[in-house]
């Protein structure tokens, strides 16, 4: 008789996405992922030169439509195995919307829309575990950043303002407007080109203008991008400091586990011995008995 609650074909079902869910997820699946979003990535390349087109495009059509129903696949039995929770996690939305632009016409007004095929690559990042932990850190790092990134626009707007002022009426090219000041520093801050380019230039006019560009130099480029960087290892940092405490944790729960089933097995195995002490000393008084008898 079949005592369960769950009618069996359902039962069954979910057997199946069980197992389902975990193959896909296994370490040589993944792997094999990993290498067609490579060959991909390669074929994806090639058809960029006219050269290969002309001569292998009909093959790498054929190889890119496989290797794109093969990434379908994958996501259809992700969705079967785990139904809506598959959308729980941002990376199999990740995943998700890009094979899904992927299979979207690339002809006619969508032909535009070709040229995403190149995302494919950037599943590599939801793949491969270290490429995932540095998203993770500069996601994390967000917070920190927007803080950094509001104080530099002030800055920028400040020295914009004044470059203005200063060199507005003298190079109006570059000093002409706020937006003109904004882009020219920018350029300054990249250090591209910005002493004969700019800085030389302007001090032919005004001597005295490296009393600008240096403090702004040093504030912009060497202050507030050793910002940015200071708060990407820390949290870089922070998360694997997560990480380990993590491990850490795992290993104390099995040891606890460990400790917990090795005292189950003393106590049981205390209890046969106790039995079979019982058990015995029930058979020394019995043959006494027997022989008096």
């Amino acid at each position: 008789m079949n005592l369960s609650t769950e009618p069996q074909p359902e039962k069954e079902a979910t057997n199946l996405r069980e197992r389902l869910g975990t193959w896909v997820e296994s370490d040589n699946v993944q792997r094999f992922i990993i290498i067609l979003i490579t060959l991909n990535a390669a074929t994806i390349g090639m058809e960029t030169s006219p050269y290969l087109v002309q001569h292998y495009g009909f093959a790498l059509h054929i190889v890119d439509k496989m290797i794109l129903g093969v990434f379908v696949i994958e996501i259809g039995i992700k969705l079967f195995a785990s139904h809506w929770r598959f959308f729980t996690n941002g990376w199999n939305i990740f995943d998700f919307l890009i094979v899904t632009i992927a299979l979207l016409p690339t002809s006619g007004g969508l032909s535009i829309l070709r040229v995403l095929r190149i995302l494919r690559v950037l599943r590599l990042i939801s793949m491969v575990p270290q490429l995932r932990f540095i998203i993770d850190a500069l996601l994390s790092a967000i917070p920190g950043i927007s803080s950094i990134f509001g104080l530099l626009s002030v800055l920028y707007y400040v020295f914009a303002v004044m470059a203005t002022n200063l060199f507005g009426d003298t190079f109006p090219e570059w000093f002409g407007t706020i937006g003109r000041s904004m882009y020219t520093l920018f350029q300054i801050m990249t250090l591209e080109s910005w002493s004969m380019g700019i800085a030389r230039p302007v001090m032919e006019s005004f001597p005295h203008a490296w009393l600008f560009f240096v403090p702004f130099i040093l504030v912009s480029t060497f202050t507030m991008l050793n910002l940015f960087v200071a708060i990407i290892v820390d949290t870089m940092q922070a998360l694997h400091g997560r990480e380990r405490e993590k491990a850490r944790q795992a290993m104390q729960d099995a040891a606890h586990k460990d400790a917990e089933t090795i005292e189950t097995d003393i106590q049981k195995l205390r209890k046969e011995v106790q039995e079979l002490k019982i058990l015995m000393m029930q058979n020394y008084t019995k043959k006494p008995d027997q022989e008096n008898g």
